[in-house]
């Protein structure tokens, strides 16, 4: 299924949950009281996909594990909003899935280990040799524990209409001062610079989040995480002012604010805006539905190309109350192993967490250029945070509403990265 971007935008739904339960669930043992094999049936909760034919084609594919494991596997999807708002209740109540695909930070199933809503699978991964990357991995650990398998990769980057920068004889954008040369030339053409909405909100957290990883590397970015470094530094004013000027000087859609994401994205679908800040998500719909070649490169820096924002998004948790641990620890050696991974890149755009062969994959050439940039990400490669699944729900109320601040003119840079440092304070 596609990535929304909104799962990885509103990030600390779950944080805020716990904190109004007040409870605390003790990990369960393993509970496993049916026996997995045929006859099993498990339930498997995963975010509803933007589009209905990949929601099918993943049902297909399931029924091959169903096939040969004879487990049914439930199927069932909600939208991301109402995901968040019941997926911590189910899981309480004793009555949720079995199996449940949720974001790999430790803002999203990070709250819902921390809860004791999530079984323990350490030893599904010593017995099965999962192969998941070690720093995706790290992200779904806890106390020495592992506990889910860390979804999909994706970067944060710009894209940008090869047509309109070969007939407008703009060269790729190397730096900041390039960037914006290329959006004041394609500006004069009579077109939308760069197709930005924000009018959700989550979109000013990887706006945000682009714009500081690429000025300031990410150690200096993991510092905010930690405290050691406060959101209300120069650079995070910087990066604020630099989407205030970038609308004050027309280069993107008129009232940002107003403008959704799907608006945002037809825009550069039609070719109606040159260029936008996006993540790689959005490999596959390009490939749908634009009618040119497009570039992906990294939001560029101050003085530089940049770097990428990378991250993970959703991947399988089993559920701590789950009675048929052993058909769940099943379904996830389905969905860890690389033909599943393979099927995934190929059919879905997504891009799994662990090494796939190249060989023999049918994919694009702006997707083959995000699977070799991604494999920078796990080879080691400095890659940006994207800020809103490592921070505080009330950080990323302030992030998200001081970005509409700043695009509406009612709030200064400075006083929205006060008010990120306010809510971290708190």
């Amino acid at each position: 299924m596609r990535l929304s971007p909104s799962r990885i935008a509103a990030a600390a739904a779950c944080v805020l949950l716990t904190a109004c339960t007040g409870q605390t669930i003790e990990p369960t043992q393993d509970k496993s009281d049916a026996p997995a094999g045929k006859g099993t049936s498990i339930r498997w909760l995963i975010e509803e996909p933007e589009d209905a034919a990949a929601l099918k084609a993943l049902k297909d594919h399931v029924a091959t594990f169903e096939k040969q494991s004879g487990i049914k596997v439930e199927t069932t999807t909600l939208p991301f909003d109402t995901m968040r708002t019941v997926l911590q209740t189910q899981l309480r109540s004793g009555e949720g899935p079995d199996v449940f695909n949720w974001g790999s930070g430790p803002s999203f199933g990070g709250a819902l280990i921390e809860a004791g809503l999530v079984a323990d699978i350490s030893d599904a991964y010593d017995k099965h040799g999962w192969k998941i990357y070690d720093f995706a991995k790290e992200r779904v650990t806890a106390n020495g524990k592992v506990y889910g398998i860390p979804g999909e990769m994706e970067t944060i980057g710009l894209f940008y209409n090869k047509d309109v920068f070969t007939k407008l004889g703009i060269q790729e954008p190397k730096s900041l001062d390039d960037l914006r040369a290329a959006a004041d030339k394609v500006r004069a053409s009579g077109m939308v610079p760069l197709a930005v909405g924000n009018k959700e909100g989550w979109e000013g957290g990887h706006l945000l989040s682009m714009a500081l990883s690429s000025d300031v590397g990410s150690e200096s970015v993991e510092s905010m995480f930690g405290g050691e470094k406060s959101w209300n530094s120069p650079e995070v004013v910087s990066a604020f002012g630099l989407w205030k000027d970038f609308n004050d000087k027309g280069l993107l859609p008129k009232s940002p604010t107003s403008v959704d994401y799907d608006t945002s994205t037809s825009l550069y679908f039609s070719g109606k805006a040159a260029m936008i800040p996006t993540g790689s998500w959005l490999v596959g719909e390009i490939d749908d539905n634009a009618k040119f070649e497009s570039g992906y490169i990294p939001f560029p820096a101050p003085d530089g190309p940049g770097i990428f924002t990378g991250g993970l998004g959703s991947g399988p948790f089993v559920s701590a109350t789950t009675k048929k641990k052993d058909a769940a620890i099943q379904f996830l050696n389905f969905l860890a192993s690389e033909d599943h991974g393979r099927w995934t890149v190929e059919n879905l755009h997504t891009i799994p967490a662990q090494p796939i062969k190249a060989e023999g994959l049918e994919v694009s050439p702006l997707f083959a250029q995000v699977l070799q940039d991604t494999a920078k990400f796990s080879e080691g490669g400095d890659f940006g945070h994207n800020i809103d699944v490592m921070v505080s729900d009330a950080v990323n109320k302030a992030m998200y509403d001081g970005m509409q601040g700043v695009m509406t003119g009612q709030r200064t840079p400075e006083a929205a990265a006060a008010a990120m440092e306010k809510a971290a304070k708190k």
